[in-house]
C-alpha cells in the first residue's frame, strides 16, 4: 500500500471522528491531526523549559495526585490492574521470566543489570521493553 493511499484512508477514519494521530484528538481531518499533534508537543517543550526539571517533576506529581484523588482507591485500582494487563500483553510470559532472571540477579550492592554483565550472564531486555520504546 502506498503512503499516499495510507493518508487517504488515515484521512476517512479522521473525518469519521477516529484519532488516528497520537495528540492530535479532536482534529476533523489527518492534518489537523498532525498540527494540533505537533503544536501540544510544542507547548508542552515550552512549559517544560519554563519550569525547569523540578518544576515541571512537581507538576506531574501534583497530576497524578489530583487524578488519585478523582478516582478514588478502588478506581486507582483499577486503573493500575489495566496497566498491569496491558504490560503483560506487551511481554507475555517470556518477557516476565527474563525480567524475573534479571531481577533474581540483583544484590544490595548491584543491580541487576550490574552483575549479569560482570558475570558474563546473558540478559535479553529486548524480551520485557516494549518494541517503540
Amino acid at each position: 500500500m502506498s503512503s499516499e493511499q495510507e493518508r487517504r484512508e488515515l484521512d476517512a477514519k479522521a473525518r469519521q471522528g477516529e484519532t488516528v494521530v497520537p495528540g492530535g484528538t479532536g482534529g476533523k481531518s489527518l492534518e489537523a491531526q498532525e498540527h494540533l499533534a505537533e503544536g501540544r508537543s510544542r507547548g508542552g517543550q515550552t512549559r517544560k523549559d519554563q519550569l525547569g526539571h523540578e518544576g515541571y517533576q512537581e507538576l506531574g506529581s501534583k497530576g497524578g495526585q489530583t487524578r488519585k484523588d478523582q478516582l478514588g482507591p478502588e478506581g486507582y485500582q483499577e486503573l493500575g490492574s489495566k496497566g498491569g494487563q496491558t504490560r503483560k500483553e506487551q511481554i507475555g510470559h517470556e518477557g516476565y521470566q527474563e525480567m524475573g532472571r534479571k531481577g533474581g540477579l540483583s544484590s544490595t550492592d548491584k543491580s541487576g543489570g550490574e552483575r549479569p554483565s560482570e558475570e558474563g550472564i546473558e540478559i535479553d531486555e529486548s524480551k520485557y521493553k516494549t518494541r517503540d520504546r
